[in-house]
Order: C-alpha cells, then sequence, then structure tokens
C-alpha cells in the first residue's frame, strides 16, 4: 500500500508539499497540485481520511450523513441525533449524499475534516467495501439504515423485508389477491427487501402474478403518480396497491382520484414509513411504521460511545416495522 512518502518520491516534492495538497492548502502551488494529484492516481494512494483530520482532537460535534435533508424523513432522523448530542453539550454537522456515490463520499470526507467527534452515516450509494473503509479509519462512525456483515455492531437497520410482507399480507387478510407494488426506480436494498418481502409473502398466500404487476418510480409523490398511472395504463385488475413509501402511496392516491377510482372501495393502498403525511391525506394511510426516531437516537449513542472507546449496551441493532391501521384499506369488494 503506497505511503505520503511513496508519493512525494513520485511526484518529486516533499512531504509538506503533498500534505499541503491533499490538505488543499491555499500556499499549495499549481504545479505541486497537478504533480501530487498524478502520483496519488498512479500510485492508488487515498489520505487516511481519519488521519487527514486528526480526529483525535475533539470539536465538539456529531456528524450526520443523510439523503436530503428537506425530506421529512431525514429531517426525523437528524432530530433524533440532535437531541442525543446536545444531550452530550455537542452540535451536528449535516452532510446531503441524496444517494449518489460522489455526493456521499464529499459529505463524509467533509465531515471528518471538520473532526466531528461521531458519524451517524446514511449512505446508500457507496460500496460495501468503501464503507467499511471509512469505519476502520473512524472509530466512532456508525451506518443507518443499511446492514453490513462485516461490520454489524456498527449497523442499526430496520427488517424492510418484513414490513413489506406484513404490508402484502394485511391485504391478503383482507380478501385481495390482485396486488400492485408501487415500487423505487433507486437500485438500493431498501428497494430490494421491500420488492422481495412483497413477492415472499405473494408466494406463501399461493398467488402468482406477472411482474407488470410491480411498477418503478422515483421514491416520491411524482414517482408514485408515474407508477400507479403505468399500472392503469396496463388494464391489470388491481384491487389492492403495495407502495414503497408514504409519499408515493399519496402519488397513487390522486391518480386513482382523478381517474375515479375509490380507496378503499375500490382498490385498497398500503404506504410505508409512517410519516407525516400519512395522517393528513384522504383516506387516512394504513402503513408500515419506520422507527426511525428510535433508530437514529441509538445510532447517535452507538456512534459517541464508540468514539469514546467505550464498551456499546447490548440493544438492538436490527429494528422490526409495525402494522398501523387507518382507513385506507378494506375487505375487497364483492
Amino acid at each position: 500500500m503506497a505511503t505520503i512518502k511513496d508519493v512525494a518520491k513520485e511526484a518529486g516534492v516533499s512531504i509538506a508539499t503533498v500534505s499541503r495538497v491533499i490538505n488543499k492548502s491555499p500556499k499549495a502551488s499549481k504545479a505541486s497540485i497537478e504533480s501530487v494529484t498524478k502520483a496519488m492516481a498512479k500510485l492508488g494512494y487515498r489520505p487516511n481520511a481519519a488521519a487527514k483530520a486528526l480526529v483525535s482532537q475533539s470539536s465538539n460535534t456529531v456528524g450526520v450523513l443523510v439523503g436530503d435533508v428537506s425530506d421529512p424523513f431525514f429531517g426525523t432522523l437528524v432530530k433524533a441525533v440532535d437531541n442525543v448530542a446536545h444531550e452530550h453539550g455537542k452540535h451536528i454537522l449535516i452532510g446531503n449524499g441524496y444517494h449518489a456515490p460522489e455526493e456521499e463520499r464529499k459529505a463524509i470526507e467533509l465531515l471528518i475534516n471538520n473532526r466531528c467527534d461521531a458519524l451517524v452515516i446514511h449512505s446508500k450509494g457507496l460500496s460495501d467495501q468503501e464503507l467499511i473503509g471509512y469505519a476502520k479509519e473512524v472509530k466512532g462512525l456508525v451506518i443507518i439504515n443499511r446492514y453490513i456483515e462485516e461490520i454489524a455492531e456498527r449497523c442499526i437497520a430496520l427488517d424492510n423485508f418484513k414490513g413489506a410482507y406484513l404490508a402484502t399480507e394485511y391485504l391478503i387478510r383482507h380478501g385481495h389477491s390482485k396486488i400492485a407494488c408501487v415500487a423505487s426506480a433507486h437500485q438500493i436494498e431498501d428497494s430490494t427487501q421491500r420488492i422481495e418481502g412483497y413477492l415472499a409473502a405473494l408466494k406463501d398466500n399461493d398467488i402468482q402474478l406477472p411482474a407488470s404487476y410491480i411498477e418503478r418510480g422515483e421514491p416520491n409523490n411524482d414517482g408514485g403518480e408515474v407508477a400507479m398511472t403505468n399500472l392503469l395504463t396496463k388494464s391489470l385488475e388491481i384491487t389492492g396497491v403495495v407502495a414503497y413509501n408514504d409519499y408515493m402511496a399519496a402519488g397513487a392516491l390522486s391518480v386513482l382520484d382523478e381517474n375515479g377510482i375509490k380507496v378503499p372501495d375500490q382498490i385498497s393502498m398500503m404506504g410505508f414509513d409512517d410519516g407525516l403525511i400519512a395522517r393528513y391525506i384522504s383516506p387516512r394511510l394504513t402503513t408500515i411504521r419506520y422507527p426511525i426516531a428510535m433508530m437514529a437516537e441509538r445510532a447517535a449513542r452507538l456512534a459517541l460511545k464508540l468514539a469514546k472507546q467505550e464498551t456499546p449496551n447490548d440493544e438492538a441493532m436490527m429494528f422490526t416495522p409495525t402494522l398501523v391501521r387507518r382507513n385506507s384499506v378494506d375487505k375487497i369488494a364483492k
């Protein structure tokens, strides 16, 4: 593995110059930046982010990486981490990753370089190996909403498979067998696991449906509208819908309303997350509760303990979703 000394030798500069380039010092010349960058690329050298930031020097901050802080789901996550941080006399720094590898990488590096005492990372774009690498560098790093076997003791996750299974099975118990799935188009484990849970519930109840009953879209209102429109366009017989999240369910409900299809009289709808929107749309949405506040609090406490090299308590790492019954599901019409 290449070292900073190797980079300096390859670039023909001093170690101090390499350090200035790595830390983006204004004192680094254009020529040195170019030569050091080429040397790092040639040698496959990546600076140790923790060493680079001297994380042993406390800054009284906790770093949080989320998909998009403007999303109420992530707002709840951030609020829970902030509550724990305040208990410990700390403040939080927030980075948005937008489920994109490069954006997540930049945000994590920025949080580390700001010497955060602990990190709570919600990453869907980076590979398992890259996150494992960060975990090795930063002792107070915890992954939320994702399970990586090699660092399982630092992962706080939800059983997405079970959540989708519960949602689908609930419709089946109400007599539904023509159940469509409005899934996320993002290639992340949540989406895959929820589709697998949906399919498993169908299989366990001897229900066979063609792949056309699954329609994908962006995991928001607009994506739900597009996916539901596509399902209706296929002229499928549908009596129930399982949505990736409450926002996609809300978008799907709007399309059904526009087409004069009554919920739950003609089609029943299941959401996922139990966000605020689930309580205030009409009909009030039957959904799967995602205990994100509880999970985020657990992740923050674990991260702070790990940062201080304390032994964490033996608490839940894999959380279980639960069913929330409201008004968008009914027994199938005879």
